[in-house]
């Protein structure tokens, strides 16, 4: 898609729409230049942010490196937490890696096993597992399933054997469909001795 050559004298609006200098407010663009300028700006300290982070993994991965190797251990990939923190305990980093897990199609046996547990407990069942087990299958706005709920279910020690079937079900859905390294840093506060975050979000500075 080649980029579209905007004759002299004019702007285009955001409909496309080519409009003559002469008939745009001066605070019109006087606003147009203030965003496009910080924007700009925004993009570039973006991409250094993004620089810096994969620099930052990957000397703190070359630090895990060196100090597992005085115990004849190679440091294998890049999974793990990991805190790290300097000898005065002023500064602390903090890696974590995320996995992002989704449900394949064993989940709807799981539902269905679950179901059937319910419905042959009746009325002695216990209500408050009956709302836990309903609120796990439910799905956002986006159509999704809270997978921190539905693997929650396993954490109730229930000696069923359709449970046990439809836990089990559970865990062989339970597939990793990516990985997110995380890096934070922190700086200890003086006064109260806790660990403050050193905020790299503009947002939230």
């Amino acid at each position: 898609m080649t980029e579209r050559t905007i004759p002299h004298g004019y702007w285009e609006d955001a409909n496309g729409s080519l409009v003559p200098l002469n008939k745009i407010k001066p605070i019109d663009k006087d606003r147009h230049a203030v965003v496009s300028e910080l924007c700009e700006e925004a993009k570039k300290q973006s991409s250094r942010l993004m620089a810096f982070k994969i620099a930052a993994m990957a000397a703190i991965h070359d630090f895990m490196e060196r100090s597992l190797a005085e115990y004849e251990i190679k440091h294998g990939g890049k999974k793990g937490n990991v805190t790290l923190t300097t000898f005065d305990g002023k500064f602390k980093i903090e890696r974590r890696i995320q996995d992002k897990l989704v449900f394949d199609e064993r989940l709807q046996a799981a539902k269905a096993l679950v179901d059937q547990c319910i419905q042959s407990w009746g009325k002695g069942g216990n209500a408050n597992l009956r709302v836990l087990v309903n609120d796990a299958f439910q799905v956002d706005k986006e159509g999704k399933i809270s997978t921190g709920r539905v693997l929650g279910l396993r954490r109730h020690d229930i000696q069923d054997e359709q449970w046990l079937r439809a836990m089990k079900a559970i865990s062989d859905s339970t597939k990793t469909a990516s990985t997110k390294p995380y890096i934070r840093f922190y700086e200890r506060d003086d006064a109260s001795g806790e660990y403050m975050p050193i905020n790299l979000d503009v947002a939230a500075a």
